[in-house]
């Protein structure tokens, strides 16, 4: 149970893609868990991406809430089939997920993720009650791709994919440049145990697959296109200081749907996610904007 939160347990979950892993609180500490509702935390999709991005937020609900912070199918210590990644698989294991959990469930989303969730929730609505994204994006937002095609070219060579991803992802070196350079807006704030707990995700066997098919814009699309079909009450928070999906991203993309969204609120000196850098403005904004 690497860099599970104390009083947490971790369990899983079998869908058709495989076991998926998640972490909840423990009975023997936190009570009856089962009869509370439930709160999804959905890490985001980029190399090590795990629960982990959460954990300094969620066990702050756990007196209330039946927390479900999972590790998405080839993600951190769930199942990792060698296949190439879709949007497709992500829909269909996130609705599994909920539908374990009996619906409508109150699911807190971030990044790519998040643009994903939007677009299962347009799909299948009944599934949801409230959302909360981070940060959202289809990494192809407005028709732009942020200079994707170069990595694209790189990457869509068997061998060399994966050799890049050697280099560029799954060391300690790497890690730390990737998390100080374009996720973390003070790199001042990035501790030893979040490079550790990267580098473990990155390094799990057949990791590189759903790594990859993120860096090649296999899942990509324009979120643009989707928010303004949201039916379902949503909140979107935004570090001020992200790189990868700045601030002005985000005020365009709410500006789309600005009639179908409930808040759009910026977290202060943060980047792509703030609930990694400044878990304390996150717990506090989702406490008074969406958890209420």
């Amino acid at each position: 149970m690497a860099f599970c939160p104390p009083t947490f347990v971790q369990q899983s979950l079998t869908t058709a893609m495989g076991r998926m892993v998640y972490y909840t609180p423990s009975d023997r500490y936190w009570g009856p868990v089962q009869s509370r509702p439930p709160l999804v935390f959905l890490h985001s999709l980029g190399g090590g991406s795990s629960h982990y991005e959460w954990s300094q937020v969620y066990p702050a609900f756990a007196p209330h809430y039946r927390v479900i912070a999972p590790d998405l199918i080839g993600w951190g210590e769930s199942d990792h089939p060698a296949r190439d990644y879709t949007s497709s698989d992500y829909w269909l294991m996130i609705a599994e997920l909920l539908r374990m959990l009996g619906t409508p469930v109150t699911v807190v989303a971030s990044s790519l993720t998040a643009g994903i969730v939007v677009r299962l929730a347009i799909q299948q609505p009944h599934l949801f009650g409230r959302l909360c994204l981070v940060c959202p994006s289809g990494f192809n937002d407005f028709g732009e791709n942020q200079g994707q095609a170069i990595a694209n070219a790189l990457l869509s060579v068997p061998i060399l994919d994966r050799l890049i991803y050697t280099l560029a992802a799954a060391n300690p070196l790497a890690v730390r440049n990737f998390l100080t350079q374009f996720i973390f807006a003070d790199p001042q704030r990035l501790r030893s145990e979040t490079v550790e707990a990267y580098l473990d995700a990155a390094c799990r066997p057949n990791a590189e697959w759903a790594a990859l098919a993120t860096l090649k814009g296999n899942l990509s699309f324009d979120l643009s296109q989707y928010l303004p079909q949201l039916t379902i009450p949503t909140v979107i928070l935004w570090g001020e200081k992200a790189k990868l999906t700045p601030l002005s991203l985000g005020e365009r993309l709410y500006a789309t749907a600005r009639d179908r969204l409930q808040q759009f609120r910026i977290i202060p000196k943060a980047g792509v996610l703030p609930h990694l850098e400044q878990p304390e403005w996150m717990i506090y904004s989702l406490r008074r904007d969406f958890l209420v």
